[in-house]
């Protein structure tokens, strides 16, 4: 059936007809997903900053990358690159590795408040781009960012893990293929506490303050509003949001002029949907979690309090999730982190170069995960105004 959509195959295979159950949808769903092959032998060099969460993904065992250089401006962490990936190149800064010709595209796992600064010197220099998220924390860096992709027209990509979550994908073919009838409500959220040890380990190093000391909740809040945005494509359009900080010397004293430990909005989407979309630091909870209401279907992804995975449809339900494996290289089929969403983000920034197109979570879709945010806390701090999201999209 080549030529068969597959909402025409769910169509015609009774899938999406009343009745049936919730099993059938999703096994259909995921036998569909395209499986893995490789059509080229081109390879993807490649630089990887920041020794840290860098390490995580799967550069060195994709059958179209090679690592070509590493850089940190750590030493221990700038050899764990090196260890971690078998690549005896390494540089002392992102600044003089962007100089090496030999490498095509650079992996940023660097500082958040550094993200926008560092893809803009990687662009510059002629170099693709994936980054850790969000893209940027400023409406300004939004505009500088999109200036230079389009003017350079080099790729960019968001390591964005919340979007190749198993349940997320299952979600994104479901409602392309039409199982959810309409969505017409949906929940994201990302709860990370941390006791005064982890604190300690992640707000200083050496004895200074490090980036995420006082970090104002809703500058990251790409782990949920993805959720949404990278299922059904809506944009986030306007939102009231509301902050909650306490007495703490961090929410007094910090760079981001933050009072906030958690921040909870109620967007609403470009079709006129509600979406609650939730980032907090200091509550007991844990995790990035989100639930999709349609009106054929529901599907609720499992969380730290408990819950579980559930698909449910009138008169059925499915607690199993597909398998998605197959979807990208067999070496690259390990659960490093946030649920087995890595080697599928290292698969579609490679595969994406390969074929010289946009990855799927591009920057335009970087922008529509992290400015929502930026406009929510600037809502928080007005005490919960409705305020109008702008759109980076590009113009057509």
């Amino acid at each position: 059936m080549p030529n068969l959509s597959r909402r025409a195959f769910l169509q015609q295979s009774g899938v999406l007809l009343a009745g049936v159950g919730a099993t059938a949808a999703v096994q259909t769903v995921a036998a569909q997903a395209p499986a893995w092959q490789q059509t080229s032998d081109k390879k993807i060099r490649i630089g990887v900053v920041g020794g840290r969460f860098g390490c995580s993904f799967h550069w060195h065992q994709h059958p179209n990358c090679t690592v070509a250089a590493v850089s940190d401006l750590i030493p221990d962490r700038r050899d764990r690159l090196m260890k971690t990936y078998a690549c005896d190149k390494s540089y002392e800064s992102l600044e003089v590795l962007i100089q090496d010709p030999n490498i095509d595209a650079v992996a940023l796992f660097t500082g958040a408040p550094d993200h926008p600064r560092h893809t803009v010197a990687c662009m510059e220099a002629g170099k693709h781009v994936i980054s850790a998220c969000p893209a940027c924390m400023t409406l300004e860096d939004a505009a500088k960012l999109k200036e230079v992709k389009e003017r350079t027209g080099l790729r960019y990509m968001s390591a964005e893990t919340s979007y190749y979550r198993w349940e997320t994908i299952t979600a994104r073919r479901m409602y392309q293929d039409g199982l959810f009838g309409e969505l017409v409500y949906t929940e994201g959220e990302y709860y990370h506490p941390m006791n005064d040890a982890e604190r300690e380990a992640l707000w200083f190093y050496e004895g200074q303050r490090t980036w995420r000391y006082g970090f104002a909740p809703m500058l990251y809040p790409t782990h949920s509003s993805a959720f949404l945005v990278g299922v059904s494509g809506e944009r986030l359009t306007s939102v009231s949001c509301i902050g909650w900080g306490d007495e703490h010397p961090a929410l007094k004293d910090n760079v981001y002029g933050n009072t906030f430990w958690n921040e909870m909005g109620m967007f609403m989407t470009s079709s006129g949907k509600p979406f609650r979309c939730n980032v907090g630091w200091n509550l007991h909870a844990h995790g990035e979690r989100a639930q999709w209401f349609g009106t054929k279907a529901a599907l609720y992804m499992p969380g730290g309090g408990g819950q579980p995975f559930a698909l449910q449809f009138p008169g059925s339900g499915e607690e199993v999730l597909p398998d998605y494996w197959p979807m990208v290289p067999e070496a690259m089929r390990v659960d490093s982190g946030h649920g087995k969403s890595h080697p599928f983000i290292t698969n579609e920034f490679i595969m994406a170069l390969v074929e010289d197109r946009e990855p799927a979570i591009s920057l335009y879709e970087a922008l529509a995960f992290c400015v929502p945010g930026i406009v929510a806390h600037e809502s928080s701090n007005k005490g919960g105004e409705l305020l109008k999201i702008p759109s980076f999209d590009r113009v057509t």
